[in-house]
C-alpha cells in the first residue's frame, strides 16, 4: 500500500493543527493515502494538550512575545515549537497493517513503530538514539510543579539521547464514519529554543520557574547540541523520510514540498 509524504513548511499554529485533523478526515473519506507529514511553526506557538487546561498557560507573556496559542487535538502538556522539526503521522487501520514490520495495531506497537522509523532518520543524521523502555506515573508527574510542560518527562518509547529526551511525541484515535484513524504528531528538537517554555507557563514563584528552566535543561537535548554543528530544517527533514522508507519498506507516492492547502 502507498504511503504520502508531505511537506507543507513553517504555517501557524492554527493551520498545523487543523491540517492534521482535515488529513484525517480525509483518509477516513478515502480522500487520501495515509500520510508522513513535516512541518515547522510561523510565528512561534505554544500547543497544549487536548485534556490540559489554558490556565497553566501565562497568556498574557505569550501575547506580549508574539507568539500563537493553539490546542492540539492529542494529548500531552505544553510545547514550545520554534527551533524544531514537527512530524506527523496519519492512517486508518488498514494503512498500519500493510506494513510488513508491523506485529500488532495497539497504541503502543504502533507508537514504537513510528519511533523506530524516526530512529532510523536521526541515525543518518549521525544521531545515535534509542528509546524509552519505561512509562512514569503520568497523573501524579501531572501534579508537579513541571508537570504543565511535556519535556519534562518521557513516555515510553519516546526518544532520548544519552539519557535526555529529543523527541516528544503524542498519539490519538478517532472514529470517522465508522473507521478508525490513527493520528500520531511530535516534536524533534533542532536546537534549545524549546527551554523558553518556563518563560509562558503560569508559576507561584520565580524559584518555581527557574527550577522548571534547570530541570527541562537537564532532561533535553537537540539535534544541534549532539552533533555540534548547524543543522537545517531541510536537512532532517530529508532524512526523517529516508528513515521512513527504510524502515518501513516504504516508496512514497510523492513528496509536497511546500504544498499550501485552503482549510
Amino acid at each position: 500500500m502507498s504511503w504520502l509524504f508531505e511537506h507543507t513548511g513553517a504555517k501557524s499554529g492554527a493551520f498545523n493543527m487543523q491540517y492534521d485533523e482535515q488529513l484525517a478526515r480525509e483518509i477516513a473519506d478515502s480522500e487520501r493515502l495515509p500520510t508522513i507529514r513535516v512541518y515547522g511553526w510561523s510565528p512561534v506557538a505554544i500547543s497544549y494538550g487536548w485534556n490540559q487546561s489554558l490556565d497553566d498557560i501565562d497568556t498574557h507573556a505569550a501575547e506580549r512575545a508574539g507568539i500563537d496559542i493553539v490546542r492540539r487535538p492529542t494529548g500531552g502538556r505544553a510545547i514550545l515549537h520554534s527551533d524544531e522539526l514537527t512530524y506527523s503521522v496519519i492512517s486508518d487501520l488498514y494503512g498500519f497493517e500493510n506494513l510488513e514490520v508491523l506485529g500488532d495495531t495497539n497504541i503502543s506497537a504502533i507508537y514504537r513503530l513510528i519511533s523506530e522509523a524516526l530512529l532510523c532518520g536521526l541515525e543518518k543524521l549521525g544521531v545515535g538514539a534509542s528509546l524509552e523502555k519505561s512509562q512514569p506515573d503520568f497523573p501524579s508527574l501531572y501534579r508537579a510543579t513541571s508537570g504543565a510542560a511535556c519535556f519534562s518527562s518521557s513516555a515510553r518509547h519516546e526518544i532520548k539521547f544519552n539519557g535526555r529526551k529529543l523527541v516528544g511525541s503524542a498519539q490519538r484515535r478517532f472514529w470517522f464514519h465508522g473507521k478508525e484513524i490513527i493520528l500520531q504528531h511530535g516534536s524533534i528538537l533542532l536546537g534549545n529554543d524549546h527551554l523558553r517554555i518556563a518563560e509562558f507557563l503560569k508559576f507561584e514563584s520565580d524559584a518555581e520557574r527557574d527550577a522548571l528552566l534547570a530541570e527541562l535543561s537537564m532532561k533535553t537535548t537537540d539535534v544541534k547540541s549532539i552533533l555540534n554543528r548547524a543543522i537545517t530544517f531541510e536537512e532532517v527533514a530529508a532524512a526523517i523520510q529516508r528513515g521512513f522508507e527504510k524502515k518501513w519498506a516504504l516508496t512514497f507516492e510523492s513528496h509536497l514540498k511546500d504544498a499550501v492547502r485552503t482549510l
